[in-house]
């Protein structure tokens, strides 16, 4: 058994809104730009909604990535160019790989509770350009481990893999203790060494090789690592990510990913070109506006 490498480093996150909803922002930030291909997170909630205060995310356009919604709580509409149309429930996923290009739209459907979080996974340099799809995950491999529920969202651990389709090394778990456990839980789980990891507190408090995390703190843990120790109180609720650590620096600007300054800005020039542009984008059949995006200012830093 390998020891650590090192502490894990503790890193706060930013808050921000997204379609009406408050969300944390854990990655990409100035000191971690990314883990493993991991090149987005955000927690979402858990918030109540009411009148004007859900998720409404109009149409926009992505490329150079997948974006992977795992849902909590509530239930969210998505829409795309390719003609999909699906309702994400609690313990499901949604995977839409954008490539060349794809838009989409999110729509919370009245629930009056959202928890979720979604991530970004970008795409390495020989998939990047694929044709865009969709993908809905009904169901994700469960397991148990010292009184913790664990699913595995991507990648394989504990035995299990999980059905969703990446194109990089790469893991993802949700850990779960239930609020009616009778006490806090310490558990080990095993990692790969040549991976990277980042532990986010979502709920309650975890202790990470023997640094505490409240909710919305994120712990990044470098590769070299063969195991983790954690403590969890009753009704915390934590996201694991980790993945080899990708040596593309990539471009992560507005909703798109790419490599080069200039392959963003023919992506924005894309987009802005309004219907004759729908060639790349495609058309979202979604009664919310279209997204304008913001202007593209300075040069773009790479990570």
């Amino acid at each position: 058994m390998s020891a650590p490498s090192s502490a894990p480093e503790l890193l706060s996150t930013r808050l921000a809104d997204v379609g009406g909803i408050p969300v944390h922002r854990a990655v990409p930030q100035r000191a971690l730009r990314k883990v493993g291909a991991w090149c987005f997170l955000d927690h979402l909630g858990p918030s109540v909604q009411h009148g004007d205060r859900s998720l409404q995310v109009g149409p926009h356009p992505h490329i150079g990535l997948q974006t992977f919604t795992w849902m909590i709580e509530g239930e969210v509409l998505h829409r795309d160019s390719l003609g999909s149309e699906q309702v994400i429930r609690p313990g499901q996923i949604n995977l839409m790989t954008a490539g060349r290009g794809i838009a989409h739209s999110e729509e919370s459907l009245g629930s009056p509770r959202m928890h979720a979080a979604q991530l970004w996974i970008a795409l390495p340099g020989d998939e990047r350009d694929m044709p865009p799809r969709f993908q809905h995950y009904p169901d994700v491999p469960r397991c148990t481990q010292d009184g913790l529920e664990i699913c595995v969202l991507a990648g394989e651990a504990l035995g299990a893999v999980s059905p969703v389709q990446v194109h990089s090394p790469l893991v993802a778990l949700d850990l779960s203790l239930r609020a009616d456990a009778p006490g806090p839980v310490t558990t080990e789980l095993a990692l790969r060494a040549d991976f990277e990891y980042a532990v986010l507190a979502l709920t309650g408090a975890v202790v990470v090789d023997g640094m505490a995390a409240a909710p919305d703190e994120l712990l990044f843990l470098p590769a070299g690592r063969s195991t983790l120790a954690l403590q969890c109180t009753p009704a915390t609720r934590l996201l694991l990510v980790g993945g080899a650590p990708m040596h593309e620096d990539v471009l992560v600007w507005w909703n798109f990913v790419g490599r080069t300054q200039e392959e963003i800005a023919q992506a924005l020039a894309d987009w802005q070109a309004g219907p004759e542009g729908a060639s790349r984008f495609g058309h979202v059949a979604s009664p919310l506006a279209p997204l304008q995006a913001p202007a593209l200012e300075g040069r773009l830093r790479a990570g």
